[in-house]
């Protein structure tokens, strides 16, 4: 292993398939792992993973977020998208290669060894546990305005809880139940975003856009600086690759999918963002705290907007909810079955790694009941910034190793006929990789640091038993 000086090992010549099962698995194991409520996603389930899990309640609040620069904010959207692409079409290349489930872990470890694997599981895991919990206590605001719940910290804390055990639950009936989530909160999320990114140009107004560049910075500057809050719109695009060994016909529907709903996903983000832009005067914009709420009263009049979005943003983020938790215990069940996780996340039952979720829903359960006890969201906020960092180091990880089957042009990594394509595509997408990081900010990179240092003595201490059993097992043969 890297950590112990040794190189990278080969890359096999055939992966193992995704329905192998897991080593030391019981029959019991194995059949509860194919029953009725175990199935396959097709393409738009898979799809629908990838643009639910990029558009979570964000999206709600993103119009008002950037008002403040201008609808040069629409410029740095499209730079974004450009880039998001480009590292769609190098995850769904590198999924044609290695179909397995754990999406940049894989690619991370067929390439550089299991010291990057596991760096890559680590990050991607602490990502979505934390993420999920964010995503739930940001969900009781929404759902206070249709049920009263923010008066009374323990009925708000009951309620996030909720909200991420209810995800949990489908995932637990099998792969099944969460694709029929995700598809029927998917299109449901997308009916009231449509209306408005649609409605919204029959009701345009160019004099409400305000001003191209408000910020009396260079325009460069200011696409720049609305590009800081605009850069982990597009986290998810990673979502069909890590569940690829849940897709059908993975080495073709995970690039496909992942490419069709990153493009949906920022149609959507730009027709909204410019629809609210051309409803809403810009002055009133910049102070709004639900700007789809406004651009629906602005196009029908009355003030049932505010009902309507807070019930599109709460379904959204449940579906976001279901997708992220399935994501978080797909990682790590491919990193058990490699042994670097713990065994127990390797188990399956229904398709799911059952020991996965649980203990991601548990520790995101226990970080939100640690923000209403506090009773200050200072130490959370802290911990959610972090996640920006940490949801980067995969998507580096993979884009470098796309790199290094380009430079080492090995026949059974690169297609030669589309070498150019793919090196311009993969430049790209390492630019904005890059870019992810330095947008993330010094704290944010210096406390994620901390968290992948404490993961190296994870490493350390699975690493140590691993050889262990191996020099107790050659000595047992001698």
């Amino acid at each position: 292993m890297p950590v112990t000086g040794t190189a990278p090992q080969p890359a096999p010549s055939a992966p193992p398939t995704p329905e192998a099962p897991t080593p030391g698995a019981t029959a019991r194991d194995r059949h509860d792992d194919t029953g009725r409520h175990a199935r396959r996603f097709g393409l738009p389930v898979a799809t629908a993973l990838v643009m639910g899990n990029i558009i979570g309640g964000g999206i709600f609040l993103l119009p008002a977020s950037v008002a403040p620069y201008g609808t040069v904010s629409l410029v740095a959207f499209g730079v974004l998208t450009v880039g998001a692409i480009a590292l769609a079409l190098v995850f769904g290349r590198l999924a044609e290669r290695d179909p397995r489930t754990g999406g940049p872990y894989v690619y991370a470890r067929e390439a550089f060894g299991d010291f990057a694997g596991f760096l890559a599981a680590w990050s991607y895991w602490i990502t979505t546990w934390v993420s999920n919990a964010a995503l739930a206590v940001a969900a009781v605001g929404y759902l206070d305005v249709l049920i009263p719940v923010n008066g009374h910290r323990w009925t708000a804390c009951l309620a996030a809880l909720a909200l991420q055990w209810l995800p949990a639950l489908a995932n637990f009936a099998g792969t099944r139940y969460v694709g029929a989530v995700q598809l029927v909160s998917t299109v449901l999320k997308f009916v009231p975003l449509l209306l408005v990114a649609v409605g919204g140009l029959f009701f345009f107004d160019p004099a409400k856009l305000g001003a191209f560049n408000a910020t009396g910075h260079s325009p460069v500057g200011a696409v720049s600086a609305s590009a800081a809050l605009l850069l982990f719109s597009y986290l998810g695009v990673e979502s069909a690759a890590v569940s690829a060994g849940e897709v059908r016909n993975a080495r073709r529907n995970v690039g496909r999918a992942t490419v069709i709903g990153t493009a949906g996903a920022a149609l959507v983000y730009l027709l909204g963002t410019l629809s609210v832009f051309g409803t809403v005067p810009h002055d009133r914009l910049v102070r709004s705290a639900a700007p789809f709420s406004d651009a629906v009263d602005a196009m029908f009049g009355g003030t049932w907007g505010g009902w309507a979005v807070a019930l599109a943003a709460l379904v959204s983020m449940t579906g976001c909810l279901n997708g992220w938790t399935l994501l978080s215990a797909q990682t790590p069940y491919a990193a058990a079955r490699d042994g670097l996780f713990p065994a127990a996340f390797a188990r399956r039952r229904r398709g799911v790694p059952t020991v996965g979720v649980g203990v991601t829903v548990a520790l995101a359960s226990l970080l939100t009941v640690y923000n209403y006890v506090s009773g200050s969201a200072k130490v959370f906020e802290v911990l959610v910034l972090v996640t920006t960092f940490t949801a980067t180091v995969p998507y580096l990880l993979a884009t470098a190793a796309q790199v290094f089957h380009l430079a080492a042009g090995r026949r059974e990594a690169v297609d030669r006929a589309r070498l150019v394509r793919d090196a311009v595509v993969t430049a790209v997408a390492a630019a904005f990789s890059i870019w992810l990081v330095a947008g993330a900010g010094y704290t944010a990179v210096y406390q994620g640091v901390l968290f992948l240092f404490a993961g190296i003595i994870v490493y350390a201490v699975l690493a140590g038993r691993r050889r262990g059993g191996a020099d107790r097992r050659d000595g047992g043969r001698a």
